[in-house]
């Protein structure tokens, strides 16, 4: 069967941890938004009854003992194989319904499409005003370095393509992993399509288990890492800069002092400032290579895509 006639397989992921309240509903909205997709629910060491839930609702159920939900993506991305994949959680907060317009997606061309909270009412149904702030600022500090648009940076609710998944790497442990997923596709130039969603909270009864300041702290720990990742020029030459600029009006100081006088009275503000000024020229020399090795990355990372692609549709025909 050639690959335009043959149907696309579609895995619905649920990464899950005591969702038991509302799992059962979830599984039974996937199915009936898309029946002939698999429905995978990973169980992230839960204590209630979320597995025994899931798989009376016609679920695939699997363990992943590594705690955290990048852990638990990881494993998803690895084990299962599918033309298309839906992530989502197990809360029931995202709408199981634009599933198959995700899909449609993804069948023409897409990498990666993301659903977006923030456009409809997820500051209407979010009752925690500082994951609000944190949505905002992280959206802002992204955009920003990387010269993008992306309104939902945060969101759980995605598609994926083969290639996408198979060429990912899932290095956060966390809740973190959503950021990085952005900030990779955004590196290297995948094709996004953002697609507004109608975000609801969790119902009474579910209990979120995000901590507002210790996953906050790890998602800017993971922007300020990426960011000395592939960003590189621009933070060591920008701390190089300015370490520089410092050091230059120190010694100017220390140069008038001399000027006037004929005396440098301040030795060691001289050697601190001729110090800083190495230190900057050391940084920015090593912005400047890393920048070149991230660029070389980039191309390795667009070629492996490729082979990886067409591979696959070798194997397809």
């Amino acid at each position: 069967m050639s690959e335009q006639n043959k149907k696309p397989a579609v895995a619905v992921l649920l990464p899950c941890y005591n969702e038991e309240v509302t799992i059962g509903k979830v599984v039974r909205d996937f199915k009936s938004a898309l029946p002939n997709a698999d429905i995978y629910v990973y169980d992230n060491n839960s204590t209630d009854r979320t597995a025994e839930i899931a798989a009376s609702e016609g679920a695939i159920v699997r363990k992943e003992p590594r705690q955290g939900k990048g852990n638990v993506i990881r494993a998803m991305f690895e084990d299962i194989n599918a033309d298309v994949y839906i992530m989502s959680d197990g809360d029931d907060t995202y709408p199981a319904d634009a599933a198959p317009a995700m899909v449609d997606k993804i069948l023409e061309g897409y990498d990666m499409v993301i659903g977006d909270r923030l456009s409809s009412t997820y500051f209407q149904e979010n009752k925690r005003p500082f994951h609000n702030f944190g949505n905002r600022l992280v959206r802002g500090s992204i955009n920003g370095l990387f010269h993008a648009n992306v309104t939902d940076i945060m969101t759980g609710y995605r598609a994926f393509s083969f290639t996408f998944v198979k060429t990912y790497p899932v290095l956060s442990r966390g809740f973190e992993v959503e950021t990085e997923m952005t900030i990779h596709s955004l590196n290297n130039n995948l094709r996004l399509y953002e697609m507004p969603i109608q975000y609801r909270d969790r119902p009474e009864g579910s209990v979120s288990k995000l901590d507002t300041v210790g996953d906050g702290i790890k998602v800017m720990a993971t922007i300020f890492r990426m960011i000395r990742e592939y960003k590189p020029l621009p933070f060591f030459g920008g701390v190089g800069c300015i370490l520089g600029v410092i050091g230059i009006v120190l010694c100017g100081m220390v140069t008038v002092d001399f000027w006037n006088t004929g005396v440098v009275a301040r030795f060691p503000t001289l050697i601190g400032a001729v110090m800083l000024v190495i230190a900057g020229l050391l940084l920015f020399a090593t912005g400047i290579i890393l920048d070149v090795m991230a660029k070389n990355d980039r191309k390795a990372f667009i070629v492996e895509a490729n082979s990886f692609a067409m591979q696959r549709r070798q194997r397809n025909h």
